[in-house]
């Protein structure tokens, strides 16, 4: 059996003219800004226009651990909201921009597959409007101006060896991660230690995705701690004035972008923060202006639940005023068989006991998404090796919790493929109203938050931490920073801080290696066992492949 590829698909997409798409939620041609004929931002005096009306219904994908199986949450984002739109309800999706890292490493694109696919996909997994360098641009213009004081007097008497903000790049280069820099004299300022991070872990990503608008932005970004004086007393971004040309940069960065899918349904494509190791969310003004313009919006949170649905549920819905009103969890058969101990290569083989082996992962994570007051539904993403008895055994366990699986199959039919799934969705909403709650209160301790996710999201034993990191939290709190959420930054393919331990884990260990605060973004970042803040490019990275054919066509990048 023979099917197109993604880029295929995507490639033959009848796209709409963007005003088109704009029209189908209501916003005039000229409250959009274009980027090309298929992709244009919408306007920040527009989506202020909006604060009156009803909020439409929120529904968060999200999904097991993912596996080198793959799991399609994007696709299935995509799926459902073009599924939704099919049984004839007014739907917009909100996802992710796409890093340049992962694309020329080993993940490839964020744009969904098969016939459910977001357009221009070339574009959206490339420079797409230039929102990523707009970030990368202002968080490193920031790092230039402590330099830059530093250098001529320190006036904010700037403890070099405390300089906290580092530098970002959006690509995967490890060789960054730790440098030496103003090396080469007395001309090039007072050599230090510094580094580099990934810039979708960047707190300015983070600001720019939790931001409500030009002001909020400004203000978060004053409050960025940039480094401390010998006293340990903060300096904030604002104390260098570097606040407000920081926003001036990001002022277009921060309107939404809208584009369609290959069924020419609206989807606002906005921000993108890593999910292991930022809080992997797509943009609160998307959301909120999706949710002014659609009776339903579905988004989805990065990685598998342990990780992005935590995040999406304790920080990003928490500081917006968000209440989702359901999820959908995304499991397949082959990641099941992955998870009971097959090999990929065998894969396409039946083996209905390793599914059943498997299933435990994917009922801790409905646990999990239970335990925020969420009601929920299991979407199966089909694909052609599933058997008959393998669909069952995974329909069979998720019966036996008291859940329901439905089988989709968007990948290959688009939103014929997910109207099951849609109107299950619309079902659950209408009959089950959302008890959405954060899994710990803003008043409990930094360290008991971090202890709380460790206990009752990943089920570990205990968090191993020492003197230094506790102290460090205390003093947060005695600063005023107690009441923010955690962001736990961890290997997305296991419950636990070791990649390779698959399933659903019990009584490990949480070590936590390092803590950051970032008081602009509104949250304190924890970093467990080896995760990196800047990732390398695998042995054999997607870059080796992406090139033009002999048509002018990108080939590799999908």
């Amino acid at each position: 059996m023979s099917y197109k590829t993604d880029i295929e698909i995507a490639r033959e997409a009848n796209k709409k003219p963007i005003r088109e798409i704009g029209e189908k939620l209501g916003i005039a041609y000229e409250h959009l800004l274009p980027f090309g004929h298929d992709k244009a931002k919408v306007s920040e005096p527009f989506i202020k226009s909006l604060a009156d009306r009803k909020d439409g219904r929120l529904i968060l994908v999200t999904a097991i651990n993912p596996t080198p199986a793959g799991e399609g949450k994007t696709t299935t984002t995509v799926g459902l909201g073009d599924g939704l739109n099919r049984i004839g309800k007014k739907a917009a999706i909100c996802i992710r921009e796409a890093s340049l890292g992962p694309c020329f490493g080993m993940k490839g694109g964020a744009a969904g597959g098969g016939y459910s696919q977001v357009v221009p996909m070339e574009e959206m997994n490339l420079h797409f409007t230039g929102d990523f360098h707009a970030i990368t641009s202002a968080h490193n213009l920031l790092a230039a101006l402590i330099d830059n004081h530093i250098y001529w007097g320190n006036e904010q008497d700037i403890d070099i060896r405390r300089v906290a903000f580092r530098r970002v790049l959006d690509m995967n280069d490890r060789a960054l991660r730790q440098i030496t820099c103003s090396l080469g004299g007395v001309a090039n300022g007072f050599p230090r230690e510094a580094g580099f991070d990934i810039t979708v872990a960047s707190e300015v990503m983070a600001i720019l995705c939790l931001a409500t608008d030009l002001a909020d932005l400004e203000r978060r970004l004053g409050d960025i701690i940039i480094a401390y004086r010998r006293d340990r007393s903060p300096v904030y971004c604002r104390d260098i004035k570097a606040d407000g040309a920081m926003t001036v940069l990001l002022q277009q960065a921060m309107q939404p972008n809208l584009v369609q899918t290959l069924e020419n349904n609206p989807a606002f494509v906005h921000g993108g923060p890593f999910a292991n190791i930022a809080h992997g969310c797509n943009s609160v003004i998307a959301t909120k202006t999706a949710l002014k313009l659609a009776d339903y919006v579905v988004t989805e949170a990065g990685f598998g639940a342990d990780l992005g649905a935590e995040k999406f549920l304790d920080i990003k819905c928490r500081q917006a005023g968000l209440k989702p009103d359901a999820a959908v969890i995304v499991a397949t058969v082959r990641a099941m068989k992955m998870n009971g101990g097959v090999a990929k290569a065998d894969l396409g083989e039946e083996n209905v006991d390793a599914v059943r082996k498997g299933c435990p992962n994917l009922g801790r994570h409905m646990e999990n998404i239970a335990k925020f007051g969420l009601p929920a539904v299991v979407a199966i993403n089909h694909f052609y090796s599933d058997t008959d008895a393998e669909i069952k055994a995974l329909q069979d366990f998720v019966k036996e919790k008291g859940g329901e699986a439905i089988v989709c199959r968007h990948w290959a039919e688009g939103s014929a493929g997910s109207e099951e799934l849609a109107k299950k969705v619309v079902q659950i909403i209408d009959s089950t109203p959302s008890n959405y709650k954060p899994i710990y209160p803003a008043e409990m301790g930094l360290f008991k938050k971090i202890e709380t996710i460790a206990k009752e999201i990943y089920r570990a034993e205990e968090v191993i931490a020492d003197t230094k990191i506790r102290d460090q939290l205390k003093a947060w709190e005695e600063q005023g920073y107690g009441n923010l959420p955690v962001c736990m930054a961890k290997t997305q393919y296991s419950f636990t801080t070791d990649p390779n331990k698959r399933g659903a884990p019990t009584g490990h260990s949480l070590p936590v290696r390092e803590v950051r605060l970032s008081a602009g973004a509104g949250f304190v970042v924890v970093i467990c066992g080896e995760i990196m803040t800047m990732p390398g490019l695998p042995r054999v990275p997607a870059a080796e492949t992406i090139r033009f054919n002999k048509d002018g066509l990108i080939e590799g990048l999908f």
